[in-house]
């Protein structure tokens, strides 16, 4: 049998005249050896140089840097130069408007998606979308996406060997009342792990979209519970050289919104512009 004959039932098979043999992972930047001590390293070094620019006068940064190297899975594709900035098309001005009729009532509740309870701490998150002078901003389209309780996503590419609850898709979407208010009913999301370095976790956050009423309007975030052990050691959220900043970010407590025997609420402000603007990301960041 020759090496292009290698089945006994004459199906064909694939075969190579020089078969090539990769013994070693590739190296470089995306390969996560790295240590978090080596990552935790750099993140303190960082934070302390920026500590001692603003001390000397600099202005505090409200956003995250595009090159920060301990987000090392972000430095063969961050962005290197300006947004080109364009007059949006016609119907980009008016695009989208979504109305009541277009979002069910019951696409805020996660919980309620299956036939069956989904697996977790179940929680309510709720708050305002506000402008940069306070003010509450009505019929904002709100869609959140978030992994389950084990830390797992519903999505092709979450390799994460965590279950996939049947009872939960993680996704849901809202608009914001007349006062900016929105509410989701959910289940906590999980920390999982992920490819920056060797051992890396996020921490458990829940992803935000915001859609105003036009395409070139949305704006994506995430949100953060308090508390969270994996602050300190997280790239993506250390990104964000401000603490102020970073504590936007993340929701509190409020036993208010806490339900007897029921749920657990937080609360948590999105401000999209001024000074005290919510941090926004790139669409790709993981």
């Amino acid at each position: 049998m020759s090496q292009h004959q290698t089945s006994d039932t004459d199906e064909p098979t694939e075969a190579f005249d020089s078969p090539t043999v990769i013994n070693e992972a590739v190296k470089g930047p995306d390969d996560a050896a790295e240590s978090q001590a080596t990552l935790s390293a750099e993140i303190d070094s960082i934070e302390s140089q920026y500590k001692q620019e603003v001390a000397a006068g600099k202005k505090p940064e409200t956003q995250p840097r595009l090159d920060y190297r301990p987000y090392r899975s972000s430095i063969l594709r961050h962005p290197t130069k300006d947004p080109r900035h364009t007059d949006p098309e016609t119907i980009e001005l008016f695009s989208p408007a979504f109305g009541h009729r277009d979002i069910g009532t019951l696409e805020s509740d996660l919980t309620i998606q299956a036939d069956g309870e989904p697996i977790g701490e179940r929680i309510r998150v709720t708050g305002r979308v506000l402008d940069g002078d306070g003010r509450p901003v009505k019929g904002q389209l709100v869609e959140i996406w978030q992994a389950n309780s084990a830390g797992r996503y519903i999505h092709k590419r979450d390799q994460h060997p965590a279950p996939i609850d049947p009872n939960f898709t993680g996704v849901g979407r809202t608009l914001t009342g007349p006062n900016g208010e929105y509410s989701f009913t959910t289940i906590k999301p999980g920390p999982y792990p992920w490819k920056n370095h060797h051992n890396a976790w996020r921490p458990a956050h829940i992803h935000f979209s915001l859609f105003g009423s036009e395409f070139t309007q949305r704006m994506i975030t995430q949100m953060y519970f308090p508390g969270d052990p994996l602050f300190a050691l997280d790239p993506i959220y250390q990104s964000i050289t401000d603490q102020k900043a970073r504590d936007r970010l993340v929701a509190t407590y409020d036993h208010n919104i806490t339900e007897h025997e029921f749920l657990m609420g937080y609360n948590w402000d999105i401000v999209l512009t001024g000074a005290n603007r919510t941090w926004m990301e790139e669409e790709d960041d993981d």
